[in-house]
């Protein structure tokens, strides 16, 4: 039996994952915290702490898993570079699977994009378009910038120098080496993500479309289920799926 721990139970995540795990026998909810309760005083009742808060948050649940050697499953996304450096701290102690996207479906884009790219090669243009819901506060998704990173790092590009962030004005004509990234916002979208190559006469399109997000909360309960008793480290659903 698994024990969890949900930091951020109150949102929209925290309350997919506590509906799920109620369905899988042999996972335990030992505690559901949010805005205002203490981590320290419900952590030692469990194995594993997935937190799915506020990206400030982050770096102190990671702090907090490090002293009492809980695992850790992190679901926030919107990290600064100072967050993303107390969280690699704390795997140094620890187990933790970090991932952008927790859906078997949207792990299987990656490796998609992946093989795509290397596959098709330079010769046609990679555009990424995402859409989530009005109330979603960081852009573009952890996802599409996870999608992102899996083209530069395929086609061995800087990221930060390939990026193009929509466009406006006259932009001058698309370069070979860009990658473009496009966010939209609105309704109650609960993820959709596209990947577009194009080339001159032919165009292949790979997309995921969640339509809940019980997809990602079992895929976060598979997680934690699957990190306690690993050694220290950073791990990513690719090991959780078997897909590394």
């Amino acid at each position: 039996m698994t024990k969890v721990l949900i930091n951020g139970s109150k949102g929209r995540m925290g309350q997919a994952l506590l509906g799920c795990a109620a369905r899988m026998p042999d996972l335990q909810v030992v505690a559901g915290i949010d805005v205002g309760d203490d981590l320290n005083a419900a952590i030692e009742a469990c194995d594993v702490v997935i937190e799915f808060s506020f990206h400030s948050v982050t770096a102190k649940v990671a702090r907090t898993c490090a002293e009492h050697r809980k695992a850790l499953v992190i679901g926030t996304t919107g990290h600064a570079e100072a967050e993303k450096a107390v969280i690699r701290e704390a795997a140094r102690s620890i187990p933790m699977v970090w991932a952008t996207n927790f859906s078997t479906g949207v792990n299987t884009l990656f490796w998609l994009t992946r093989k795509a790219t290397e596959i098709l090669g330079s010769g046609f243009d990679i555009e990424v378009v995402e859409m989530h819901h009005r109330l979603k506060k960081d852009a573009p998704s952890g996802t599409a910038t996870t999608l992102l990173e899996v083209i530069a790092e395929a086609r061995k590009l800087e990221l930060e120098k390939a990026l193009r962030h929509g466009r406006q004005g006259i932009t001058g004509e698309r370069t070979q080496g860009e990658i473009g990234i496009h966010a939209l916002r609105g309704g109650d979208v609960v993820g959709d993500h596209t990947v577009i190559f194009a080339a001159n006469g032919e165009r292949v399109e790979l997309t995921h479309k969640a339509s809940s997000r019980d997809t990602f909360a079992a895929g976060a309960l598979r997680a934690a289920q699957w990190v306690v008793g690993r050694p220290p480290g950073i791990y990513d659903m690719q090991h959780v799926l078997g897909l590394k």
